[in-house]
């Protein structure tokens, strides 16, 4: 008798996992395909400088809306002034590793 609940278990627990099995997850594209009214690589790298922080002459408000900074960081980084590059910040501890990892791709560091 045991053999046989077990078998009608067995049959009704893969019964209910058919429709679970049988769902397919969607996954997009990890990069846009191309189309025709697409900025041209010198308009689009220009703006992309264009809306990189200047971290040797952003002010405090610009400095803190990046991600993971704060008043105290923004207030850190414009008193460590001037910078070399951009990873001074993490060279002279200004700012932890894991947060500069968050932001160096909207960071620069521009010599004046």
């Amino acid at each position: 008798m045991k053999l046989g609940t077990l078998g009608l278990i067995g049959t009704v627990v893969a019964a209910l996992a058919l429709p679970a099995a049988a769902q397919t997850t969607h996954t997009t594209p990890s990069k846009p395909s191309p189309t025709l009214a697409s900025p041209s690589p010198t308009t689009g790298s220009s703006s992309a400088r264009s809306t990189l922080v200047d971290i040797n002459s952003a002010s405090a408000a610009d400095l803190d809306a990046l991600p993971g900074l704060g008043k105290t960081r923004a207030a850190a980084i414009i008193k460590g002034r001037p910078y070399k590059g951009k990873d001074d910040l993490v060279n002279r501890k200004i700012i932890p590793s894991n947060v500069y990892n968050g932001i160096k791709d909207k960071i620069i560091a521009k010599q004046g």
